[in-house]
């Protein structure tokens, strides 16, 4: 069943417990910049961390009193408004990186690391940009006329000439006017 509408993860929390639980979670994200939980959980915390780093970017008095009834302490707020706001000066968003790494023993989920971009230590580098594809050649003649065979309609294959009163080659006369049986015997 899908559930429409539905903006976020419930995570099996009430809403209080979910967002302390993310809170806390965002805290020891910016302080360590690499953290391991379930899959869910990172890609929910991935939404938050993003914003609060947006948040260190703007660096308006009342971006800091944003992020500071996100964060658990001061040194972490610190570090978003200093050290996370200008590694990501360039960066239009887009500041955590999750990727799925194993299945816990104990119940079966699905583990993730979230980490912060562009830090020392990452797990995998940044991609660089995709460079065009290279220009196709122009089909062979002998290909064109090949392949054609295959994707021209029954009539136009091997140069069979379509008339008005042409029969199409699976029909159920015979050149000698008998009538052909084509249906399979039944069992």
């Amino acid at each position: 069943m899908v559930n429409h509408r539905v903006a976020f993860r419930k995570l099996g929390r009430t809403s209080s417990h979910r967002w302390s639980m993310l809170r806390t979670m965002v805290s020891q994200l910016i302080q360590h910049e690499r953290i391991e939980t379930t899959l869910p959980k990172a890609k929910e915390l991935r939404r938050v961390a993003d914003n609060v780093v947006q948040l260190g970017k703007e660096g308006t008095l009342a971006a800091r009193r944003r992020a500071a009834a996100v964060v658990r302490t001061d040194e972490v707020l610190h570090k978003v408004f200093s050290e996370l706001a200008d590694r990501y000066r360039e960066r239009a968003g887009g500041y955590t990186r999750v990727l799925a790494t194993r299945i816990r023993q104990g119940d079966a989920a699905t583990m993730a690391y979230i980490e912060l971009i562009d830090r020392p230590n990452e797990l995998r580098e940044c991609r660089p940009p995709k460079t065009p594809p290279p220009e196709r050649r122009p089909m062979a003649p002998w290909a064109r006329s090949y392949l054609g065979r295959w994707w021209a309609p029954y009539q136009e294959r091997k140069g069979n000439q379509v008339h008005d009163n042409a029969t199409p080659a699976n029909s159920s006369s015979l050149e000698d006017g008998s009538a052909q049986d084509t249906a399979l015997p039944c069992k």
